[in-house]
């Protein structure tokens, strides 16, 4: 360990040089290497954390970079854990940095989370998160949590010290038309940086001791405001009694709802004659789609509802599975009598050379 590398953080008395000697020992996973993926993992790496762990199985594209600045315009198509990774190795050669280019998943959660001290979650979506709070109350690992929407982000630090977890705050996953994503409401691309620095900052305080973790607080930013709200909340008995992973981690949905992976779309689409329906807005679906399908944006959705063929099959797609489970809501209740089917994990999960 370099003592001149650290000198201007190791002469904070409150840091020093115990502090950084337990960040050089540290096993850090951040799942996702997306907005908030990449400040966290830039600062953390800068500043020595001894092991990096990343999760993530996407490529870059090019509505990635206005707010995950790691990635460059030749790289679109790469995959973003091999691009991030040549990144920090040239920034900080002393980090054991480790790519796990895979998706997080019931299979694999307990495994992967096993390995580290704590994980820092910069996923995007209810399912990864709910998924990673029950792997750490199995393996009692704390979490830190972030969360962007438009112009706002939330971070709170779960699990940590018999501290309150994530159900204890959001006890239940949320009915997916309830859910807004950055795909339909956008985001600001700086906000990311700052929620994803404020997680790094969270993780340095689990490891070395220093400051007041933010456990028990739910801090909220509003950039258009320039404001912070901190709210606290309380540990839920028994909520931390988890001793074994659900089967799947799937949005609680108030009608049934069948499902079909991209691997099987895939099949099915060299033999079938399909009725795939694409609900993402026009720029995303002319920057790829699949040649198969019908392009009605989820925005114009009602109003087109009667332009589907409904005595056919009806699968549906979107970017990352939201969407198009919206979308299925909002048939069903239209068209009630409709074969529906929900691409799981959308286009960000196609294998789309396979496919073409």
């Amino acid at each position: 360990m370099s003592l001149e590398r650290y000198s201007r953080q190791t002469q904070l008395k409150e840091f020093g040089l115990e502090a950084q000697k337990k960040l050089s020992t540290a096993k850090v996973l951040v799942i996702g290497a997306g907005g908030l993926g990449v400040p966290a993992l830039t600062y953390l790496n800068a500043m020595g954390v001894g092991t990096l762990g990343i999760v993530d199985s996407d490529v870059v594209s090019l509505s990635n970079l206005h707010r995950q600045v790691s990635y460059y315009e030749n790289e679109v198509g790469e995959p973003k854990v091999t691009s991030l990774i040549k990144k920090l190795q040239a920034q900080n050669s002393e980090t054991n940095l480790i790519a796990h280019h895979t998706f997080l998943t019931t299979e694999n959660a307990l495994e992967l989370i096993a390995q580290y001290d704590l994980v820092l979650d910069a996923s995007d979506n209810f399912p990864t998160r709910y998924l990673v709070n029950d792997a750490c109350v199995i393996l009692k690992k704390p979490f830190v949590y972030g969360a962007l929407h438009s112009f706002e982000g939330q971070v709170s630090v779960f699990n940590f010290q018999d501290g309150p977890t994530y159900r204890c705050i959001f006890p239940t996953m949320p009915n997916p038309a309830e859910i807004p994503n950055c795909n339909e409401n956008g985001v600001l691309g700086v906000v990311p940086g700052i929620i994803g620095n404020l997680q790094a900052l969270e993780v340095v305080k689990v490891i070395t001791g220093i400051g007041e973790v933010l456990s028990g607080k739910f801090l909220l930013f509003d950039g258009l405001s320039q404001n912070y709200q901190k709210i606290n909340f309380k540990k839920v008995a028994g909520n931390d009694a988890i001793t074994q992973l659900k089967d799947a981690y799937e949005f609680s949905c108030e009608i049934g709802q069948n499902s079909i992976s991209t691997q099987e779309l895939a099949l099915l689409l060299k033999s079938e004659d399909l009725q795939l329906i694409d609900v993402r807005t026009e720029a995303e679906y002319d920057q790829f789609h699949l040649e198969e399908s019908i392009h009605i944006p989820l925005a114009d959705l009602e109003s087109k509802v009667d332009t589907i063929n409904y005595s056919k099959e009806i699968y549906v797609i979107c970017q990352s599975g939201i969407r198009s489970q919206k979308a299925i809501h909002l048939i069903a209740a239209i068209k009630p009598n409709a074969t529906l089917i929900n691409v799981e994990g959308g286009i960000n999960k196609l294998n789309r050379y396979a496919l073409r």
